[in-house]
Parts: C-alpha cells; structure tokens; sequence
C-alpha cells in the first residue's frame, strides 16, 4: 500500500488482471443470489401479475441482500490492495452482515421489482407518459443509492435511515462520478432485462462483476474520503503505528 498506485484505465486494467477470480467469483454468487428476484419478476411480466411483482422483489431481495454484500466487500478489498484469499473473506464478510442485509435487500427489491413491472406495463394498464417518466425516476432513485448502501452495509454498522441518508449526501457529493456509475449501471442491466433471451449465456460469465467493478471503482474516491476507510484499516491492523 505504500506504493504509489496507477490511475485511470490503468488502474482498473491493473485490478481486472490481478483480482479477476475474486469478482468473478463474487459477481457470479451474486447473479446466484438474485436468480429468485429476476425469476419471480419474469414470471410476473409475463403472467401480468400485479401481485406477483412486490412479492417477487420483496422475497428475491432479501434473498440477494447478504451477496450483493459481499461483493462490494470483494470489490473493495481489492481497491485498498489489501492482501487475503478472497473465498475465507467471503465467507465471514457474508456470514457477519447476512442479516443486516435482508431489509434493506428486501426494500429495495420491493421498490424495483414493482416500479419495473408498471413501467413494462403502462401501455396495458392505461399509464400516461408522465407516469412512465416518474416510474423511470424512481428506478434511476433506487439504483443510485444502491450504489453506496452495499458499500456502507460490508464496512460499517449502520441503521436503514442513516444508510439511506449516507447514500444520498454521497451520491450528491460526487455528483459526476455518480451519475457515470449510474449511467454504466442502467446501460447494463438494462440491456439485460430487455433482450434477456441473446445474453442469457453471457450473463453466466459478466454476471455482476463487469458492471460492478467499474461502477465501484468510480465511487471509491468519495467513500474512502469520506469515511477515510484505508486509514482506519491500518489502525486496526497496525495500532503500534496510529499511536506514533
């Protein structure tokens, strides 16, 4: 960590070329742990089940919350360079915030899950532009602050309000690489949901790693900034230093 590190595409090249395992690996449990989620949405679109959505995302996200974790875990490690087989980590890091992730998994579940199946919808259910757009909104909402509600869930212990109020200072207090994240973020899972049949196989080997890492690698400036997380880390690790 005392090296300086490379910046730019040659950092993220450097990261994809030495932790490639660790987020596939991550990224691939993570697309395990949503399956229930984008089932239970497939069926409910295509079975046009009002009822179905809420309780599909409701459900598919608690069972996602612990993953999608764990991944910003595996991501993040990764990013301050530290050192550690990725599998252990796994485990405990999943093991230590599974339950403090099924609500705010279940949450937001709930929240994409039906705001997803109106939008798909608002032709059949008589829905005007305005309400597409608004749906739209509050998709691009939830997403955002997903950006840094995983992050926040694998370093600190935090109830739902205050990661909720971290995630949109956050988001807001980086507004440009936010919103880059975001746009990453929406361009993949969008193409994803809307021709699901041609990239189904794809999917198995980009899962969530590809999209993830870099979203992540665009955010970690204004987490480590902000809650100085490379620093606290070595204080733990080295408390004879903190105290010179």
């Amino acid at each position: 960590m005392d090296n300086e590190r490379k910046t730019g595409i040659l950092r993220l090249a450097e990261l994809f070329g030495r932790d490639f395992k660790a987020f596939f690996g991550a990224g691939f449990l993570a697309l395990l742990g949503c399956g229930p989620f984008l089932l239970g949405f497939a069926v409910a679109r295509a079975s046009h089940s009002l009822l179905l959505a809420p309780l599909a995302g409701l459900l598919g996200g608690a069972i996602a919350g612990p993953e999608l974790c764990a991944l910003a875990d595996a991501i993040l490690r990764p990013l301050r360079d530290e050192p550690g087989f990725w599998w252990h980590t796994y485990k405990r890091v999943w093991r230590r915030n599974a339950k403090a992730s099924l609500l705010p998994g279940a949450l937001t579940g709930l929240l994409l899950g039906s705001q997803l199946f109106l939008l798909f919808h608002t032709g059949a259910m008589g829905l005007t532009p305005w309400m597409g757009a608004v749906l739209g909104a509050g998709i691009l909402i939830v997403t955002g602050l997903s950006l840094y509600l995983w992050p926040q869930l694998a370093l600190m212990d935090l109830t739902l309000p205050q990661l909720v109020r971290n995630a949109a200072l956050l988001f807001l207090g980086q507004l440009p690489r936010s919103v880059a994240a975001l746009a990453l973020v929406t361009v993949y899972w969008g193409v994803v949901l809307l021709c699901f049949r041609l990239v189904a196989f794809l999917l198995l080997f980009t899962n969530f790693w590809l999209v993830s890492v870099p979203a992540l690698f665009l955010i970690y400036p204004g987490l480590e900034k902000n809650f100085h997380i490379e620093e606290q880390i070595r204080a733990i690790q080295y408390p004879h230093k903190s105290k010179t």
